[in-house]
């Protein structure tokens, strides 16, 4: 029995030791963050491992919040340099420093001093203490440091001006964003980002995907007459990969960097020279320009140290104006798309250039209705026919549907029809046929087709129209006729029936087509514009048929006021004289 005793002694032993180094411990841990000085404790490379809370206090946030933090990241960073020169002294000779620095507290930059000294526990000397006092070793003062009484009064106005505050700058981004709809993309970014770079107190530079590459669109600075030739030294330069926005653009996920100490953030200048130091930023919050499916690009403001860091209020805020301007980037580039689409459209229905007819001038005018916003119905075309040349005008009535669709249809089924057929009435009524097989709901068709040929010195016409305005025949001499009209309009009735007519142009006459709406047009007096154009033609018999057009072109703008209801195409097709070599067409 007295053998076994020496055993349970020793354990008995080996436990009381145990427990006195817990208690120990537990005081120490006590000790350090009861202690009224903010301490810090640093690996060897300058990661902060713990920080009591004091140190907290002094950074406005929680006891965890330093951890896991570069200790310059929370250093002023023009001091930043002489820090880490005086941490590095401290492992490398193992002696204490202080060093005077300022520091980010909650209340903003404070003056200070950290003492750095080599912290060993139980031989492991792999870590540094940090001190942070006032000059001369007093505490140093932060916002919960206040008279109670302030700061309970602080606390409760705070958040109501804070709401307010960003509510204003919400509706006044909104209003931007709205108020951009008919100005260009880069216009609308321009005057968003001196918004939020006044109202955030902040850098703001703005990065767009362009090509599947992200570039820089613009840089402000929160005071633009002060900051512009810095400003236009970030703007020269783009993103690189690894910088904030790069990293935001690629996972569309925001990045908020409260004390950045990552010079290269920003990426660097035409020099070489980091921007974020260049900057004096000391906080960074980078958002994605996503609208929910796609990613534009990113929205980076660097705050200067001063203004205070970025917080999780400021990610929720910034985040959602930048879903309202990813969506209004995306509605401005599917309109332009859609305008792009339109013109291209346009521009095939209606060519600026029409095809000459060998022996004749054409020329050809459109005047857009004051409400139109994309393709119209018009349309017009030149043409080889059977047995000679083809030419055809027309518009697209009714409602319901998309008119260049229709158009498109009616263009280009006129053309096919009329290399096959030389008989105008022929192919206005397989054209007829072929829309009447289509579902256009409320949507028809007006339409003049005429075949063309020189034959015995005259250029003879037959123009067969369906339900169309009629054109009007100027004489050389100046006498002027409104040619007789009739036939019913195309893809109503399957049995529709044009009406023809033939006339036979002498060198220097003139048949002038035109759309419907020259026929409804109305000037300011209420008259029709169609009286006046008549008048005009007679006066400009002789005239070359680009001058024609173009004086009837004025004619309607300004008789019309501006106020067209609908747009007025027009065609004039002046005979000169017969070609030199009448060659038999093909398929006559």
């Amino acid at each position: 029995m007295a053998r076994a005793a020496g055993p349970r002694a020793a354990g008995d032993e080996d436990a009381r030791l145990k427990a006195r180094a817990d208690a120990e411990r537990r005081l120490l841990q006590a000790v350090f963050q009861q202690v009224p000085v903010p301490l810090f404790v640093l690996g060897l490379d300058g990661i902060v491992r713990r920080a009591n809370a004091a140190a907290g206090r002094l950074m406005g946030s929680g006891l965890g919040y330093p951890t896991g933090k570069r200790f310059t990241a929370l250093v002023d960073p023009p001091s930043r340099a002489a820090v880490q020169s005086q941490i590095a002294e401290v492992i490398r000779t193992g002696e204490p420093r202080t060093v005077h620095c300022g520091v980010l507290t909650s209340a903003g930059v404070a003056e200070c001093e950290v003492t750095a000294a080599p912290l060993e526990v139980r031989g492991d000397s792999g870590q540094l203490a940090l001190a942070v006092t006032a000059p001369g070793g007093a505490p140093v003062a932060s916002a919960a440091d206040a008279p109670p009484d302030d700061a309970a009064q602080a606390a409760d106005e705070e958040p109501l001006r804070s709401v307010t505050r960003r509510l204003d700058l919400v509706t006044s981004a909104t209003r931007i964003l709205l108020d951009g709809v008919g100005h260009s993309e880069p216009v609308t970014l321009q005057r968003l980002a001196r918004l939020l770079a006044r109202e955030l107190g902040a850098w703001l530079i703005l990065d767009v995907e362009h090509d599947g590459r992200l570039r820089r669109q613009l840089a402000l600075g929160p005071d633009d007459q002060l900051s512009d030739e810095l400003a236009r030294s970030v703007a020269a330069a783009n993103p690189p990969a690894g910088s904030a926005s790069a990293q935001v653009y690629q996972a569309s996920r925001s990045l908020l960097v409260a004390h950045a100490d990552d010079p290269g953030l920003l990426g660097d200048a035409a020099d070489g020279e980091p921007l974020l130091p260049r900057l004096g930023a000391a906080s960074l919050l980078c958002v994605p320009l996503s609208d929910g499916e796609r990613c534009y690009g990113a929205l980076t403001l660097a705050r200067p140290v001063g203004q205070g860091p970025f917080g999780l209020a400021d990610v929720g805020l910034v985040e959602e104006l930048g879903e309202q301007l990813a969506l209004a980037m995306r509605a401005d580039r599917m309109l332009r798309h859609r305008a792009e689409i339109a013109d291209a459209l346009q521009a095939s229905l209606l060519p600026r250039q029409p095809r000459q007819i060998p022996g004749a001038e054409v020329a050809a005018g459109h005047v857009a209705a004051a409400s139109a916003s994309a393709a119209g119905g018009d349309f017009y075309d030149i043409y080889p026919a059977r047995g000679g040349w083809g030419l055809s005008i027309g518009d697209v009535c009714g409602r319901d549907q998309d008119p260049a669709a229709v158009t498109a249809i009616a263009r280009h089924a006129i053309r096919v029809l009329a290399h096959w057929d030389s008989d105008p009435a022929g192919v206005l009524r397989r054209a007829n046929e072929i829309l009447m097989e289509e579902e256009f709901g409320g949507r028809f068709v007006t339409a003049c087709v005429g075949h063309l040929r020189w034959r015995d010195g005259a250029l003879r016409v037959v123009v067969g129209s369906a339900g169309h305005p009629w054109p009007m025949l100027v004489r050389a001499d100046g006498r002027t006729q409104v040619l007789q009209g009739g036939g019913l309009p195309l893809g109503i009735f399957p049995d529709a029936e044009p009406a023809t007519q033939e006339i036979d142009l002498d060198p220097g006459d003139v048949l002038f087509f035109f759309s419907d709406g020259l026929s409804s047009a109305r000037g300011p007096d209420l008259a029709y514009v169609e009286d006046r154009v008549s008048d005009e033609l007679a006066g400009l018999a002789g005239q070359p048929a680009a001058q024609i057009v173009a004086r009837v072109q004025e004619v309607v703008s300004r008789f019309g006021g501006g106020q067209l209801r609908d747009d007025v195409t027009m065609l004039a097709l002046r005979a000169v004289a017969p070609p030199a070599q009448e060659p038999e067409p093909a398929g006559s």
